[in-house]
């Protein structure tokens, strides 16, 4: 007997099933469509998607440590900029993306054409800066058309600030982004393309102190390069802040008498007691925020291309006639070597025939001893000591003072100065030397030629009392726990008598404080001792011929050198000032009063004033 309940029970069964089968069949179509779709149908547009949506990592740039002065005075600091950058790997039509820059912007689109030329050593996948320093309503434009520039980036940078613009630019020198050349002889991993480097001054010297460690910031972003979220970061650390030697108001003092002046030229000061630079300057100056992000072509070509050459530190770099200035190392080989004593005169009747030619002084001095040779810079005298002496030992003296070698500051490109003897002119020209050359070169003219920086290490030996000190920068660095102290170099002890280093200090105080020729740098109470020095840059035939020719003959006017310390007994500041084209080195005096001055301004009162002559 057939069961019926059991006939309808596997009916229902067989109706489920089957609705079974049909909803999985339609889930399984609808898979499979969905499948072709996101396989096939949309492959372009999700591909691009997928190329597109993923991490990126954007490096967080340091900032440099920043420099202050021996008194906590800011000399160099950092400000964050925006800059609008461009990656051209991932700009399909790089002109019409910058003609669009240019219009949301206001930037001058030929402007942004040559950023990009300028930069076209660089890698395509490293961001390019376009607009440095944007304003806010420049970033606002281009971020509110990002999906119409993809690969326009705008980056949040450290730049170096300079409170004081043009003040001391060839003491800090200034940064720009290494170049391949210069990664050659660098071991440190933060020195490679691309980064902000210093490039000369105390930036270049102590470089690898005022870099930071770069971080990085990796980030999510969306086919249009859009950033999603932030995934992770590692932040960046500065740079060690360094206090330098400086004293800014020192260095002040001396550029504005410059400015009062009217002529360019260099300056440097010194504490003879350590080597500490308390002020270097070298003008013209150029404005080193011109290289912040990056210098531009035509800024480049026109520092280049002038004539006054504003990129030339003339501290370390320019060699000159010291001029009336070497008389000072003339002395000190005359006494050393014996030949004279502080006594020993000469009678100046406005000069004097050596070797059958008479050698003209500039006046008739009558007869004088060493201190009045020095105070009145009687060229016979000096002449006399030339006809005295070996070249090779006033080489010898002249070396022991400084001059002719480097003094080893703690700056780049410096060049020493030649203080010629017969090797060196057998060298260069194969010729014997002369005793007539060796009367030019007694007055600092002829073959001698020196660096500023030189003369004020060589005023500073003497003015110590024979320690020839290293000139230098660095004071102390940041830490943690407070300023460390910075490894100083040792001075040099030169072997002079004491009575050699009292007979030219007598003589140099003469010419400041008596009848000499650097009474514009007397103070009252200072002890001030120094010596002038004009030195011949073209021949006094030479210069009527150029005259003749129409030309003002500024260019070819003598240089005035005065180098200078105080107080006598005591020196705490010496050092050098020149002035090119200055025509005479009792105008220099002035320059060098300035800075005295203002060094004493702070740290104490004037002694009572020495009695004339005393």
């Amino acid at each position: 007997m057939v069961n019926l309940n059991s006939i309808r029970w596997r009916e229902q069964t067989d109706g489920l099933l089957t609705l079974g089968r049909i909803i999985v069949g339609v889930v399984f179509g609808l898979l499979a469509l969905s499948f072709w779709s996101l396989q096939i149908g949309q492959y372009d547009r999700l591909a691009e998607m997928a190329e597109n949506n993923h991490d990126r990592t954007i490096s967080l740039r340091a900032p440099r440590g920043a420099l202050v002065d021996r008194n906590g005075n800011v000399l160099v600091d950092n400000r964050y900029t925006f800059n609008i950058s461009v990656i051209r790997e991932r700009v399909a039509d790089l002109d019409s993306s910058l003609d669009l820059i240019g219009r949301v912007t206001g930037a001058d689109v030929d402007a942004l054409r040559a950023a990009v030329l300028d930069q076209r050593g660089v890698p395509a996948f490293r961001p390019i800066v376009i607009v440095p320093d944007a304003s806010l309503a420049q970033v606002a434009a281009v971020q509110a058309r990002a999906i119409e520039l993809p690969g326009v980036i705008v980056e949040h940078d450290p730049a170096r600030y300079y409170p004081s613009r043009k003040t001391a630019s060839h003491l800090f020198g200034y940064v720009g982004e290494a170049q391949e050349h210069q990664l050659r002889d660098v071991s440190d991993p933060r020195v490679r393309l691309g980064a902000i480097i210093g490039q000369s001054g105390v930036e270049q010297s102590y470089n690898l102190l005022l870099m930071g460690e770069n971080g990085a910031r990796r980030v999510a972003v969306n086919n249009v390069g859009r950033e999603i979220e932030t995934i992770d970061q590692v932040s960046p650390r500065q740079g060690r802040q360094l206090r330098l030697t400086i004293d800014l108001d020192v260095q002040q003092a001396a550029e504005e008498a410059f400015a009062i002046s009217g002529f360019d030229g260099a300056a440097v000061a010194l504490d003879p007691r350590t080597g500490e630079v308390l002020a270097l300057v070298s003008l013209p100056a150029y404005d080193p925020a011109d290289f912040v992000p990056r210098v531009d072509q035509q800024t480049w070509s026109t520092l280049n291309s002038d004539a006054r050459r504003p990129l030339q530190n003339r501290v370390l770099q320019g060699r000159y006639a010291p001029g009336s200035t070497f008389k000072v190392a003339m002395a000190v080989a005359a006494l050393e070597e014996g030949a004279i004593t502080p006594d020993f005169s000469v009678n100046c009747a406005g000069g004097a025939r050596f070797y059958q030619r008479f050698f003209r002084c500039h006046t008739r001095h009558g007869r004088v001893a060493l201190h009045e040779a020095l105070e009145k810079s009687c060229n016979t005298y000096f002449y006399t000591l030339g006809s005295m002496l070996d070249i090779d030992r006033i080489h010898h003296w002249a070396a022991a003072l400084g001059l002719g070698e480097p003094s080893g500051i703690d700056l780049p490109h410096e060049v020493p100065g030649l203080v010629p003897s017969r090797a060196w002119k057998r060298l260069q020209f194969n010729q014997p030397w002369y005793p007539g050359e060796t009367l030019s070169v007694a007055i600092g003219q002829g073959a001698v030629s020196v660096t500023p920086v030189s003369l004020a290490v060589m005023m500073s030996t003497v003015a110590s009392g024979g320690l020839r000190p290293v000139p230098h920068m660095l004071q102390a660095v940041r830490s943690g726990n407070g300023w460390v102290a910075a490894d100083q170099p040792a001075p040099q002890r030169v072997g002079l008598k004491p009575e050699t280093v009292a007979a030219v200090r007598e003589g140099l105080w003469m010419a400041v404080n008596r009848a000499g020729t650097a009474r514009r740098a007397r103070i009252t109470g200072r002890d001030v001792i120094g010596k002038t020095g004009t030195a011949q840059v073209i021949s006094l035939e030479g210069l009527a011929a150029v005259k003749a020719e129409g030309d003002s003959g500024r260019r070819f006017r003598d240089h005035g050198w005065f180098v200078f310390a105080a107080p006598q007994d005591d020196p705490r500041i010496a050092g050098v000032v020149f002035g090119e084209h200055a025509e005479h080195g009792y105008l220099a005096a002035p320059i060098a009063k300035a800075m005295i001055e203002a060094y004493f301004a702070k740290h104490d009162e004037p002694e009572g004033e020495r009695p004339n002559g005393a």
